[in-house]
């Protein structure tokens, strides 16, 4: 819509709402390298998948102490949002209405200040863990400290049971409930952006599909194919870290 095309005594123009489905591929410029890609952890070591495999980490006490060594090496809890991140959350302070979808589990959207409200994570997140038997809920933070001092399986400290981290492991249904309200903004959104994203991963990957069906402008910003590149409205294959910051300041 141009100013010649708005009442003023309308008052502003509506802006429209913009959805964006973020993969991994937004947080490697933060130094969080890309599990399920062509050279990612899970295929060059199949026995690595196995610390994210919810039967096998709550059958086998050695799969859960190598998961928890893992997890005090990880370079998701040093790591920091990128440009890609801030232009998402400087968009949001924008007054656009803006929502984020997100496959990640590092918690780097919200670091770089999108209000928690408006974050999904389909797969949950790294940065708290939850206990399997009594379901209480905890700091990732304070279970790698007493990792760090020596408990290999550090058991919850309101019941005794299993700890795990409180994302969607392999074995594991996603949240309805969150899956359910990805679904309502992928239909309503006019604007869909996947950013870094193979949109392989189901069921993830459908919403772009779903938006482009229901009237979105879909736009795909990743450096290799998806299968939704041909009904996607634009397809960027520039670096996320400049693409992802010009085309928000576009819809700004």
């Amino acid at each position: 819509m141009t100013g010649t095309d708005h009442d003023p005594a309308a008052g502003p123009p509506r802006r429209p709402l913009v959805a964006i489905l973020s993969g991994a591929g937004i947080s490697t410029d933060s130094g969080i390298p890309d599990y399920r890609g062509p050279n990612g952890l899970w295929r060059r070591d199949p026995e690595a998948e196995k610390l994210v495999t919810y039967d096998a980490y709550m059958a086998d006490p050695e799969i859960r102490r190598r998961s928890w060594r893992m997890r005090l090496d990880s370079p998701a809890f040093r790591a920091r949002p990128n440009a890609a991140h801030e232009a998402v959350a400087r968009l949001e302070r924008s007054g656009a209405p803006v929502r984020v979808i997100t496959q990640n589990v590092d918690g780097l959207h919200q670091l770089a200040g999108m209000p928690e409200r408006k974050v999904l994570e389909l797969h949950g997140t790294a940065r708290a863990v939850t206990c399997t038997r009594c379901r209480a809920r905890s700091s990732m933070a304070r279970a790698l400290e007493r990792v760090a001092a020596g408990e290999a399986d550090p058991p919850c400290l309101v019941c005794g049971g299993i700890l795990k981290s409180a994302t969607v492991m392999f074995g594991q249904r996603l949240d309805p409930q969150v899956l359910g309200t990805a679904l309502g903004l992928a239909k309503a959104a006019e604007v869909f952006l996947a950013v870094g994203t193979t949109l392989q991963v189901h069921p993830a990957a459908s919403l772009a599909g779903i938006a482009a069906e229901h009237g979105a402008r879909l736009v795909i910003v990743n450096a290799d194919p998806t299968p939704y590149d041909e009904i996607a409205d634009e397809v960027v294959r520039e670096p996320i870290g400049s693409a992802l910051p010009r085309l928000l300041t576009d819809l700004g």
